[in-house]
């Protein structure tokens, strides 16, 4: 190691200062990015915003409280819209998978409309009328399941309602044994679903029956289902 000289000419030993470096923070050196955390909290989130959809289905299919005083069959398992084309009385061709959104109340018959069919155009209408403020959640519609003309007397009572002639419904709808399809009234969730059919040949008091289960159906679905598509 050499020496460095003084102004008097001595020379004095070189002085080598070490200087501590820096210690790592173990902890900080040992953190990593918690991917595993992010997904945990994004599928809590999920969870969160599905978990109304969940319980209101849970409640009433699970647990179905009421079950035994229900008045329309439940239908297990649900069937979905079917892929089935639909014409308006204007012409216009609509896809059934389209009127999703909303609750629907379904009637079945042919075009010519005979006392039942008239009946249960009447029933739809006043069933929907008294749910008040929710009826805006719940769809009337006639599907005509033949290629007879619809009696313009039918005008007034079809207002509001959806009307399609649809070929092929019994690949999706299903009568109870030893009735018809038009003998019944269906309901559909606004998932898609049929997944309700009201017994065969309804009165007003069968009606009004009914009317208490579409009441719950609504309560059931209120934190998820709003009304309008």
């Amino acid at each position: 190691m050499a020496a460095s000289s003084t102004p008097g000419g001595r020379d004095q030993p070189l002085g080598l200062t070490v200087h501590a470096l820096p210690t790592l923070d173990s902890a900080a050196a040992a953190r990593t990015p918690d991917t595993r955390s992010g997904r945990w909290k994004m599928l809590a989130v999920l969870l969160v915003c599905a978990a109304p959809v969940i319980a209101s289905y849970f409640t009433y299919y699970v647990i179905r409280p009421e079950a035994r005083r229900s008045y329309g069959e439940l239908i297990d398992p649900q069937r979905p819209l079917p892929a089935l084309a639909g014409v308006a009385p204007d012409g216009s061709r609509i896809e059934l998978p389209a009127l999703k959104g909303q609750w629907l109340l379904v009637s079945v018959a042919g075009g010519a409309c005979d006392a039942t069919c008239e009946q249960y155009l009447y029933l739809q209408r006043q069933m929907r009328e008294s749910l008040g403020r929710e009826k805006e959640r719940l769809d009337r519609v006639w599907l005509v399941s033949d290629e007879a003309a619809i009696p313009e007397k039918l005008n007034t009572a079809l207002q509001g309602a959806t009307v399609l002639r649809v070929a092929g419904l019994e690949q999706w709808l299903q009568a109870a044994p030893g009735q018809k399809l038009t003998d019944h009234l269906y309901v559909v969730d606004p998932i898609g679903n049929w997944m309700m059919r009201f017994p065969a040949n309804m009165d007003a008091a069968g009606a009004a029956q009914a009317k208490r289960d579409l009441e719950r159906l609504l309560r059931a679905s209120s934190s998820w289902d709003k009304e309008g598509r």
